[in-house]
């Protein structure tokens, strides 16, 4: 009999349910670097393309973490972003294959991973990472992202909501 698992259920799940979260992380990965291999080819360094009222594509190089930050230092950085990445990644490897967890902490876990992945392969590659997606308001823009990025961010999120609505423990 098939064991069916709640959303939120903290369990020890199946090496088979584990191992198809390791495999939606490098799904992830697969389509952060299609998307940033197209955004190279076909977009022009810091020429922005109107897609939608809100919604713009631009290639931009960030050699820093979030926001660029940190990138004009020097070049330490880079080490120290590839270090923290890895290290990262092997973590939720460990916590994916090998903790107790709910469906929605693996997910997220999940993506988190995927989006470290991706963006670790360029700092690897090119030692920087591709960004392309540039979202505003009016004159109000947000700094340019990726794939990978949103992954992390969707992955963090999902972590938030369960923590604050659906964990018992915290409620108590």
């Amino acid at each position: 009999m098939i064991r069916k698992y709640k959303w939120t259920e903290v369990t020890n799940l199946a090496f088979k349910y584990r191992l198809s979260l390791l495999i939606l992380s490098l799904v992830v990965v697969l389509l952060d670097q299609v998307t940033k291999a197209f955004a190279r080819k076909h977009l022009i360094f810091q020429h922005v393309k109107t897609f939608m009222k809100f919604w713009d594509w631009t290639l931009i190089y960030n050699e820093g973490a979030a926001f660029n930050f940190l990138a004009a230092q020097g070049g330490w950085q880079k080490i120290f972003f590839i270090i923290i990445s890895f290290v990262v990644a092997i973590f939720l490897i460990y916590y994916i294959l090998k903790k107790p967890y709910s469906i929605m902490t693996g997910v997220a876990f999940s993506y988190i991973l995927g989006g470290a992945i991706g963006n670790l392969i360029d700092r690897l590659v090119a030692g920087k990472v591709t960004d392309f997606i540039y979202w505003h308001i009016g004159p109000h823009y947000w700094p340019a992202f990726n794939i990978a990025d949103s992954f992390v961010c969707i992955g963090v999120t999902l972590i938030v909501i369960e923590s604050i609505f659906f964990n018992k423990d915290l409620k108590k």
